[in-house]
């Protein structure tokens, strides 16, 4: 049997963290017509990402890959159909079918019916409220051996806010930077800054076109320090400490956000 496409929780508060990139499992038709091998595709993917949303009372987390439908691009764009589509990498052994194209992006208008529903019900409660909006990015790209890219250019911690009106919303952005900034972190501070590598993705501007008002999506883009992004391996120490670092932002973004 295929496996249910998320996980959503509700509870009481104006917090939401989701993890769109964290899934792992296709469902078996798109299972049969994939070339990538499962060690590629993992690498693609954000592992441990659903876990960190336990920072907040609302969350959502996909439990379908990103190689069977990417929610955090346009609809139009949310099945990598060519290797252009998906970093050069030979992912189908033919080309979809277009059912099977067609069954998938149902599934992609269904998660963001229900991104919807729980957004509105949020809002309906408090408001206005924030996501974390959670992934990770590889910065090793040239193979495992190959030295990492340029710290210049890929903090630990990029915060994309360039889908946003950042004027409206700098109390809030500029609490998480400092907080999550500031946290006592092994090996040092965290490196964080903002739309260095990432402004933010299509989830992002989607919830602040249908939300103008009241929603603001930190799009928090944690490098993979925290894994061998060859071999899938995580260190577990740091996964925690990432998972602390995050928790520990919670009230200063809470109370900024509630102090309007």
């Amino acid at each position: 049997m295929d496996p249910s496409p998320w996980i959503v929780e509700s509870g009481d508060g104006p917090l939401v963290a989701v993890a769109l990139h964290d899934a792992h499992a296709v469902r078996a038709e798109v299972a049969e017509l994939l070339a990538l091998p499962a060690a590629d595709r993992l690498r693609e993917e954000d592992p441990h990402t659903g876990s960190w949303t336990a920072i907040a009372p609302n969350r959502w987390i996909a439990l379908r890959s990103r190689f069977e439908v990417d929610l955090n691009r346009s609809r139009e764009r949310a099945v990598y159909r060519k290797p252009e589509d998906a970093w050069g990498l030979q992912v189908w052994k033919r080309d979809l079918p277009e059912a099977v194209i067609e069954r998938s992006l149902r599934q992609y208008d269904a998660c963001y019916a229900e991104l919807r529903r729980m957004l509105e019900r949020v809002e309906r409660a408090f408001g206005r409220f924030v996501v974390f909006d959670i992934h990770s990015y590889n910065h090793r790209r040239e193979g495992p051996d190959a030295p990492p890219a340029p710290a210049t250019g890929n903090p630990q911690v990029n915060v994309g806010t360039g889908t946003m009106d950042r004027a409206r919303w700098a109390a809030v952005v500029d609490r998480f930077i400092a907080d999550l900034s500031a946290v006592d972190f092994p090996g040092g501070p965290l490196d964080v800054r903002e739309n260095i590598r990432f402004r933010g993705g299509h989830f992002a501007r989607w919830v602040h076109e249908q939300f103008p008002r009241s929603g603001c999506v930190l799009a928090i883009e944690f490098k993979k320090f925290f894994m061998d992004e060859w071999s899938g391996a995580g260190d577990p120490v740091q996964i925690a400490a990432i998972g602390a670092a995050l928790q520990a932002t919670v009230p200063g973004v809470r109370a900024t956000l509630e102090r309007g």
